[in-house]
């Protein structure tokens, strides 16, 4: 288990293990790759970032992943895989994601990408991801560090 602070100075408690925090987390975040490149969305106001989003009601955390990964970037998923999960003590309450890695196989043209700017490929993600503007704040914490590191080994 990993204990860190955010962007904006909340504790993340974060772990590879299967649901430490939850059995129905609220929430997903989907690291995807498509064509051997990172597969982000531009979120309107936040940056570029990973799909992910709330769980529906009576959708499971995966169903929700497969959904927010094709809303956000009119991905289809081929494979996907659990990787994590972190549980946020916020200001405001706490939030309980999963984490996954997915394999994208196609990207689909979609009318709207509903809160977002629709699919951006990039071919790495910057080392200076944490301090760059461009970037939303979910992927300037530990999470996103933690996680390429795993998927690189």
């Amino acid at each position: 288990m990993f204990t860190f602070r955010d962007f904006y100075q909340n504790e993340i408690r974060f772990s590879f293990s299967d649901r430490p925090f939850s059995n129905n987390p609220k929430h997903v975040w989907v690291i995807c790759r498509f064509e051997e490149k990172w597969l982000l969305t531009k979120h309107k106001d936040r940056g570029l970032e990973f799909p992910g989003g709330k769980v529906e009601e009576g959708e499971s955390p995966e169903d929700a992943a497969h959904r927010e990964v094709m809303e956000e970037t009119g991905g289809t998923i081929k494979e996907i895989n659990y990787l994590g999960q972190y549980h946020v003590a916020g200001k405001a309450g706490h939030v309980i994601k999963n984490v996954y890695y997915a394999e994208v196989e196609s990207l689909e043209v979609q009318d709207t990408y509903y809160e977002t700017e629709g699919p951006v490929l990039l071919e790495t993600i910057p080392n200076n991801v944490k301090y760059n503007n461009k970037f939303s704040f979910i992927m300037k914490d530990d999470v996103l560090t933690y996680c390429l590191e795993k998927l690189n080994k």
